[in-house]
């Protein structure tokens, strides 16, 4: 009787116990599902905001993640335009002092020994075609530094039609123009801001930065190639000495006493001694070292470039224009339209326009010589060429 009470005292405080446990568990997981709702009603509030901020720079059709990227990446630009700006006449100085010492190295190395080895025919043409590439190379690097890239005006002018407005000059822009963040102006025809001239390359002086270009990468091509041999001599003469040279470190030497590493061993006293490498030697023969790899260096990267801007030209485009024109086919491609480049004259007009060739002399006196002639047109309009056809019988 007693045990049957027991069990049926025990029997009401576990289900009691029981209760309590099922109500804890309640009460705590409604109290982490709160504090969790909490929790996200509290970072609803900044992603939202966050949100907002990035839909703000979307605030018309004309928006898109480009500009996003471009000023995400505006400290990068303003550091890169400020680095260039101060380091501009530094880089002119290299340009000027390493030209100078190739200049050099031809003129009291080189030009003694084709005078003294080659025959009549090949001295002519090196010194023609030397001091010719030389006089094309310094007239037109002076001319695209010196001579201004073109500037619309400052003031709005009604006679001059514009396609934008600069918010930076807040000057209306005429086509083909851009705002160079370097010059702090905006350029007519705009290329690009080229550091090695310190100066913009645009409408006035396109054509200069262009055959400096051209007559630099073949005037290295030049000293390359007709420096190999030389090259290859200097660099086994060069290898030779210090050869020599180690093994007149590692003599074996005999003799006694305070004589040890003095006297030399027979075997090699009885060599004939070779003919003393002198100074004069070893400073020519690394003089042509040095001018074969940097002419050979400034060839292949120099001559892409003016490779690609050849192909720029053949199209009636500056490098801006290459972008916005491809990103325009893009857009048009997508709604089965074809993109047409207002300023593509054709292949051959566009290398006249460009050379400002007028006849068929002009391919002398303005491309093959030094001519400090004016572009066509002024820069603000270009209805140069209104029909499509070779109009310049050359």
């Amino acid at each position: 009787m007693q045990s049957n009470l027991t069990g049926f005292n025990m029997r009401p405080c576990s289900t009691v116990m029981h209760l309590l446990l099922r109500c804890m568990r309640r009460c705590c997981r409604h109290s982490h599902r709160h504090s969790r709702s909490r929790m996200a009603r509290r970072l609803r509030q900044p992603v939202n905001y966050i949100r907002l901020i990035f839909k703000s720079l979307y605030f018309n059709s004309l928006t898109n993640s480009e500009v996003l990227l471009d000023c995400i990446l505006e400290p990068v630009f303003w550091m890169v335009e400020v680095v260039t700006r101060w380091f501009g006449m530094v880089f002119v100085f290299l340009v000027v002092a390493l030209t100078s010492s190739v200049v050099f190295i031809g003129y009291f190395c080189l030009l003694p020994l084709v005078l003294q080895t080659y025959s009549p025919g090949w001295m002519i043409w090196h010194i023609c075609y030397g001091h010719w590439n030389l006089v094309m190379i310094v007239f037109h690097y002076y001319k695209a530094t010196k001579t201004p890239p073109g500037y619309p005006p400052k003031t709005k002018n009604n006679d001059v039609p514009f396609v934008s407005f600069c918010k930076k000059c807040v000057i209306p822009k005429p086509a083909r123009s851009h705002h160079c963040g370097i010059c702090k102006t905006c350029i007519l025809k705009m290329d690009h801001h080229c550091p090695w001239l310190n100066n913009c390359v645009g409408h006035y002086n396109h054509r200069y930065f262009f055959s400096f270009c051209l007559c630099l990468t073949l005037g290295c091509m030049y000293c390359s190639i007709s420096g190999h041999s030389l090259f290859i001599d200097a660099y086994n003469a060069i290898d030779q000495f210090r050869h020599l040279e180690a093994e007149k470190q590692g003599v074996p030497v005999t003799g006694i006493g305070l004589l040890i590493g003095i006297v030399p061993s027979e075997g090699m006293a009885g060599k004939v001694s070779q003919p003393p490498y002198t100074y004069k030697d070893r400073m020519f023969h690394k003089s042509v070292m040095y001018m074969w790899v940097l002419t050979s260096t400034v060839a292949v990267t120099l001559g892409a470039l003016t490779l690609w801007h050849a192909v720029l030209i053949t199209c009636g485009e500056t490098s801006i224009e290459r972008h916005i024109n491809n990103k325009e086919a893009k857009r048009l491609a997508k709604r089965g339209k074809v993109y047409r480049n207002p300023f593509n004259y054709g292949k051959l007009n566009n290398w006249k326009v460009f050379f400002g060739v007028e006849k068929r002399s002009h391919w002398l006196t303005r491309v093959l010589l030094p001519s400090g002639h004016s572009p066509y047109g002024d820069g603000l309009t270009w209805d140069i060429y209104p029909l499509k056809k070779d109009m310049m019988q050359v």
